[in-house]
């Protein structure tokens, strides 16, 4: 299989870590390019479920390297707490296979903190944030003071770089009426990390690199989705990083010419967590139906997520700037036991028809939803394993979503377990 970008075409959580999981048996190389550990990737394998934050989902398969990017914002603590829980179950977590990139942005104490202040300080405003430090660590990378992992082995540069930001962090902390932080704790506290950090530490293109020179071919794992994009999302309700498909090429640092699919996991449904507009968004018992059966709650933080119909308006929104190959569809069987099945394939929009989302910062929370339906299906597909075996309802469902993006569904999942995917 050639080089292939997964990335989520709604508002994350439609399910990549069960396709990076799917995929990673037959590509080399799985890097993560983007976001931090305010991402969750559930996969079940067996029965047995795992969820990871920061290290890709190809390393439940022996033998695949896994690599972090410079588009990654890393907690230290949570990056060393996953390899203890993965090695305690016989993952192999070894430097010989998962590395992190020297560029690589490292979460330190003061981030997380700032982030729960400001988001308390907002009231009525919250953005819900996860409060895991992810936006404060891109912004001190935005203001070239943030700590890197490759400075880890300098450690006068780190105390310094933590003295300095302790100034003016501080500072915001007696604004928001926060305990400070002494730069020597944090300082004490990260050193104290970095011993068992720096083998991790590698030049991550050049592993890229070397990769392709072996003829190996390379995943580049998204997280998040394409709706929370920093730019190009629902703003202000995004995530602090670019989600979108290009930034597997920045985020890892390679050319973009090197990307040759690009797979956009769509969730049969759509679903959000925290703030922002939903236009789709059901909050009646048939919204209350998909979260149970669904179980849709945060991977990260276990919130209730908000579910709705399929939104076609922002999938097509989607596939146009991701430059979709193919689409993965997820949690198909959730559907099931519906008697209708709604997609949205337009708004109304100060009376006119909108096929695309309004430009206005505010503009999507102003849309009315125009549906059409079609009908819904009782069997259970869990069992099926090829496209003929699906009912025709399902088959005329995932047909209709092919004609109103212009993608092909490539993949479609029929259940949580790694085998429950057809593929076309």
């Amino acid at each position: 299989m050639s080089n292939v970008v997964i990335i989520g075409a709604q508002w994350g959580d439609e399910g990549k870590g069960k396709i990076v999981d799917l995929l990673s048996r037959e590509l080399d190389v799985i890097v993560r390019f983007q976001g931090g550990n305010n991402a969750g990737h559930t996969i079940k394998v067996g029965g047995e479920q795992t969820i990871l934050h920061l290290i890709p989902a190809g390393i439940l398969h022996p033998g695949k390297v896994c690599l972090i990017g410079n588009g990654v914002v890393c907690d230290p603590s949570v990056f060393l707490a996953e390899t203890e829980q993965l090695e305690a179950r016989g993952v192999d977590v070894s430097p010989a296979r998962l590395k992190i990139s020297r560029r690589t942005h490292l979460i330190l104490p003061y981030h997380k903190a700032l982030d729960v202040a400001r988001e308390a300080h907002k009231a009525g405003r919250k953005i819900g944030t996860t409060g895991r430090g992810i936006g404060p660590c891109y912004e001190d990378k935005a203001a070239r003071v943030g700590v890197r992992a490759g400075d880890l082995t300098n450690p006068a540069l780190v105390r310094e770089k933590i003295e300095a930001a302790l100034v003016e962090k501080n500072a915001l902390f007696r604004l928001y009426g926060c305990a400070v932080l002494s730069a020597d704790d944090v300082y004490d506290e990260l050193m104290g990390l970095a011993p068992r950090l720096l083998p991790y530490l590698a030049d991550v293109p050049g592993e890229i690199d070397a990769a392709w020179t072996r003829g190996r071919s390379v995943l580049f794992e998204g997280a998040q989705g394409t709706h929370l994009d920093i730019d190009h999302g629902t703003y202000p309700f995004v995530t602090s990083s670019n989600t979108v498909s290009g930034n597997a090429a920045a985020g890892s640092g390679i050319s973009p010419r090197a990307l040759d699919r690009i797979i956009g996991i769509v969730k049969a449904y759509t679903t959000r967590v925290g703030s922002g507009p939903f236009p789709t968004e059901l909050t009646d018992p048939t919204g209350e139906y998909l979260r149970d059966k669904g179980h849709e709650f945060g991977a990260t933080t276990g919130r209730p997520r908000r579910c709705g119909w399929l939104d076609m308006v922002i999938l097509r929104e989607s596939v146009r700037l991701n430059g979709l190959t193919d689409i993965a569809l997820t949690k198909l069987d959730v559907l099931r036991g519906l008697p209708a099945l709604k997609i949205c394939t337009g708004y109304e929009y100060h009376g006119q028809r909108l096929d695309f989302p309004p430009q206005e910062e505010d503009g999507l929370s102003h849309v009315t939803p125009l549906y059409e339906e079609l009908p819904g299906f009782s069997e259970d597909i869990a069992a099926c394993r090829a496209w003929d075996e699906l009912p025709v309802t399902v088959r005329d469902y995932i047909l209709r979503i092919e004609a109103l993006t212009g993608v092909r569904v490539s993949f479609v999942s029929v259940g949580p377990d790694r085998d429950q995917t057809i593929r076309r």
